[in-house]
């Protein structure tokens, strides 16, 4: 194995899952990293914000002419496609059965422009403008309710900060905005995790046949779940998007069935896997930074400029292994072929020296901070707005009502997803909680 290859095979290891920043610093000193019969990786932040803006470059796994027998490329693939070559529509139509098909995420425009123009217009402007804006006080209250829980129910001297606070809380607010009952968690989390574990290009992930397996079945099990919500909300609409979405009442008529099946399945998978990850490395970036947590303490307005901080620095997704060019194109003196696989390490470009001054240092005070902490182009994330502000009140008041919370693992345990990192429990013990 080379040098180069076993890089990549160390970014994806999840014994570095910690910390692979100084595995990114390797990679960005070759602008494209590519071993024969590999993906193309790019890490450079210029380089990256270009690719996501332009037009030739195609976010549907079904232009990718996969090398034989790349592991890493066929896991990809394999875990996007789930064995049914992709698609937009096929025999599902009307049923909720079958494989899901690709939502708009993995889709190209015009059918991507259009699913997600349907789909903003219960959620933000201009159509419903004070969406998310109106949700703060309740939001609030959620994460307040939580954190009561933690100082009556918990151990003081052990919590566990993920599944107490960062995991529910997301969970909480995907529910109420997309009209599925909180009480179904249990169901719809084991789904969810094989969904975003189908997403890993892990070559050395324990028995990848099952993990796709998984994913096959829990998408199916999601399918048949999301469709019997949805027709019920045909038949008693609410106030809820899967109300709205179910109706179709915008000029761009109605969504198909399947449609409304992949968007419903995409807004509640990804409508709280990466907020999860995001406030879970906000608390444990503040733990690591005593200064800037008592400062938040003092001061809630600091959550907002420490939040796009914390986007940069522990990004919640760090890669995009799910790009194909359409015509070759060159990157860095490098051409891309047309129909290869080209990994976008937004992770690695957000700490690219050439961009950001010290970018190895957690400053929330930095000036004209620009990120891909959510993406960019057409395909930046759909929920920013949301995760942002979820973000800037978990923070804020965690800060203000955790009595001298410490760090009891430090590295916590992570999890294995190399796409969506993030702790899988972050461990503290606290003083308490106060009223």
């Amino acid at each position: 194995m080379s040098q180069e290859q076993s890089l990549l095979h160390r970014i994806l290891d999840h014994a570095n899952r910690p910390d692979p920043y100084p595995l990114y610093a390797e990679l960005r000193r070759t602008p494209v990293w590519h071993e024969p019969g590999g993906p193309y990786v790019i890490s450079g932040f210029q380089d990256i914000e270009q690719l996501l803006h332009d037009p030739r470059i195609s976010s549907d796994s079904r232009n990718l002419a996969t090398a034989p027998g790349d592991p890493l490329i066929e896991a990809v693939e394999a875990g996007e496609n789930g064995g049914t070559g992709g698609g937009t529509e096929g025999g599902t139509e009307g049923s909720g059965a079958g494989m899901l098909p690709p939502g708009f995420l993995r889709l190209d425009p015009p059918e991507h422009d259009r699913l997600r123009r349907m789909t903003h217009r219960p959620f933000g402007p201009p159509h419903s403008p004070r969406k998310v804006h109106d949700m703060h006080a309740d939001l609030t209250a959620v994460v307040d309710g939580l954190l009561d829980r933690i100082g009556s129910e918990a151990d003081p001297e052990a919590v566990d900060l993920v599944g107490a606070f960062a995991y529910p809380f997301p969970v909480t607010v995907i529910c109420r905005l997309l009209g599925v009952p909180r009480e179904d968690e249990p169901r719809f989390h084991t789904w969810a995790e094989a969904v975003a574990a189908s997403l890993d290009p892990d070559p050395d992930a324990p028995d990848p046949t099952e993990r796709l397996r998984a994913s096959h079945d829990a998408r199916l099990a999601l399918g048949g779940y999301l469709a019997e919500l949805i027709e019920d909300r045909r038949h008693h609409p609410g106030d809820d998007m899967l109300s709205r979405l179910a109706s179709g009442d915008g000029p761009d008529g109605p969504m198909s069935t399947i449609e409304l099946l992949t968007t419903s399945a995409l807004l509640l998978v990804a409508g709280h896997e990466t907020t999860v990850n995001l406030i879970a490395n906000g608390m444990l970036t503040l733990l690591r930074h005593p200064q800037a947590l008592e400062r938040l303490r003092r001061d809630p307005g600091f959550a907002a400029p420490l939040v796009e901080e914390l986007l940069r620095y522990e990004p919640p997704v760090q890669l995009l292994p799910q790009r194909t060019p359409l015509t070759p194109v060159e990157v860095g003196g490098t051409t891309v072929p047309q129909g290869a696989s080209m990994w976008l390490v937004l992770a690695a470009g957000n700490r690219d020296p050439e961009q950001f001054r010290d970018p190895e240092r957690f400053d929330p005070d930095r000036r004209d901070l620009r990120h891909l902490g959510l993406g960019s182009g057409i395909h930046s994330c759909f929920g920013a707005p949301l995760a942002r502000l979820e973000a800037q009140i978990a923070l804020s008041r965690f800060a203000a009502r955790l009595e001298r919370p410490r760090l009891l693992a430090d590295p916590p345990p992570y999890r294995r997803n190399a796409v969506l990192r993030g702790p899988r429990s972050l461990p503290v013990a606290c003083d308490g909680v106060l009223p």
